[in-house]
């Protein structure tokens, strides 16, 4: 069996689902306790008991807790986490290491294996924007040096690359009738 791939076990995870928890929140990214609760399978309120009791393990750049603007903010754009809306507690959030670190103070075999996961998809997430870095720096070094013959092309290729811009919902409705005519100097017809 040399030259093969070791089979990794199935996973107990998505790696949709774990993706989809990853947010980016103060320029890092994270994932909220309440989303990691649910991946261990656990109460939220025991993930959070195991970080209090061990709490030294976990310095501000491993975890901290939203301020009440991040959560509202958070709990707009995810409707996953509407259930945080109306809790009197600000939500911890879980940087990588932070994450790596909850493997060691949540004992469960879940844990582990999900945690294993969890690292598994930040590692591709960094590789993909370490290559969409590679490509935009290729990109820029082609178009410096054919700039003129192949202009349009690379105009084009950047277009491409540019994510799509948000044109932010309208909230509520419109109405679009025309408007009456009131008052005594209304010139209207009677049939």
């Amino acid at each position: 069996m040399k030259g093969q791939a070791a089979k990794r076990p199935k996973s107990l995870v998505s790696v949709e689902q774990i993706e989809r928890a990853i947010v980016l929140i103060r320029g890092h990214k994270v994932m909220v306790d309440a989303d990691l609760a649910a991946l261990y399978g656990v109460a939220t309120k025991v993930l959070n008991q195991a970080v209090t009791r061990n709490e030294r393990r976990f310095p501000p750049d491993f975890m901290f807790r939203m301020t009440k603007s991040e959560k509202d903010e958070l709990v707009t754009n995810c409707d996953r986490l509407q259930r945080l809306k109306h809790s009197t507690t600000l939500p911890r959030v879980f940087t990588e290491q932070g994450v790596a670190m909850l493997s060691s103070v949540l004992n469960s075999d879940r844990a582990v294996q999900v945690n294993i996961e969890i690292m598994r998809a930040f590692v591709r997430l960094r590789q993909m924007l370490d290559a969409h870095k590679d490509l935009r720096r290729k990109l820029a070094e082609l178009e410096k040096k054919y700039d003129n013959q192949f202009k349009i092309v690379f105009e084009a290729i950047a277009e491409l690359m540019t994510p799509p811009e948000k044109v932010p919902r309208k909230i509520g409705f419109e109405v679009k009738e025309k408007s009456a005519v009131y008052g005594k100097g209304s010139k209207r017809k009677r049939s």
